[in-house]
């Protein structure tokens, strides 16, 4: 199985799993690390996902990927656990929640007529093929989605 094959086959087991708990499913991740790969799931709820919580999805889910075993042919470690604060937005509704916040964004291509290929700006708006965000000298900048290397939460720390 490719990577994408093995988030799905994981996504589609870990989804009712997690919607029975009244979690959110945030994001999964097949990675090689050194010498081991990685399955990672990442759920989160209102107020924050718990360590029971995480044990617990993981309890249910590692003997129904048990199941496909054979398929993903290389061992895994499985993972569950929170996105934390810096966790990437990629979902709509990652940008929904987030409208009106800061964002740290990091493109691929700088913006037009422009070198500029990191900022913060405020989410205004988002569609499927774009953000809207108001930058530091309050003007607006339409960015294309799959121009976007990274978003997240902007913090001061």
């Amino acid at each position: 199985m490719t990577k994408k094959q093995i988030e799905a086959v994981c996504e589609e087991l870990v989804l009712p799993i997690i919607e029975e708990r009244g979690l959110e499913l945030v994001d999964i991740e097949y990675v090689k690390e050194g010498a081991n790969y990685y399955l990672r799931v990442y759920a989160d709820k209102e107020g924050g996902i718990t360590i029971d919580d995480c044990v617990d999805v993981s309890r249910v889910l590692n003997p129904e990927l048990d199941k496909y075993e054979k398929e993903f042919k290389e061992p895994y470690i499985l993972e569950v656990s929170s996105p934390g604060l810096l966790r990437p937005l990629k979902k709509d509704k990652d940008f929904q929640r987030n409208l009106g916040k800061m964002l740290e964004i990091k493109l691929f291509r700088p913006l037009e007529n422009s070198r500029v290929k990191e900022l913060e700006a405020e989410l205004e708006a988002f569609d499927g093929n774009t953000i809207t965000v108001i930058l530091e000298d309050d003007t607006k900048t339409v960015i294309d989605r799959s121009n976007l290397a990274l978003v997240r939460l902007a913090f001061e720390f």
